[in-house]
């Protein structure tokens, strides 16, 4: 499964764009639509909006990649976009270990969505972008997507 043209929508808005490295809210060294660079990876210019889709590209397969490699069950295309958003911004590790992926995997679709919504803390804050995000994966979830949809 690919992740579709509104869960690329949801995961640009929230990433945004920009052209120089910056510090993330955790103080990871990112660029372009939240690629975070790896070490020996530098950009000292800018990069153009074009570099940062071909980015981004890269860094969708790999969040998809992990989807399809550690969800069990069927997922609908809001569900799978939902999990490409939450495992884009929080990567592949968070979602192995979480309750989320349990419920999930235990065919309970519903507690896995709501499971969502608590992923919206830097350390012990609550961060509004945070909480937005989630808020907004939750509603891909359970408007673009259904048990019946997945098990189709």
């Amino acid at each position: 499964m690919h992740l579709s043209a509104a869960g690329l929508q949801l995961l640009k808005k929230s990433e945004g764009f920009r052209d120089r490295v910056y510090a993330d809210i955790a103080g990871f060294r990112t660029i372009g639509f939240g690629h975070r660079l790896t070490p020996g990876e530098a950009y000292p210019n800018s990069i153009t909006p074009q570099k940062g889709e071909e980015i981004l590209s890269h860094d969708v397969a790999i969040a998809e990649a992990a989807i399809d490699r550690l969800v069990k069950v069927p997922l609908a295309q809001g569900q799978f976009d939902a999990l490409a958003d939450f495992v884009f911004n929080l990567g592949a590790a968070r979602l192995a270990s979480s309750t989320l992926l349990s419920y999930l995997n235990s065919g309970k679709y519903d507690a896995a969505a709501w499971q969502l919504l608590a992923w919206d803390h830097a350390g012990s804050r609550e961060i509004a972008s945070l909480k937005a995000r989630r808020e907004a994966e939750f509603h891909l979830w359970s408007t673009q997507s259904n048990c019946e949809t997945a098990a189709a």
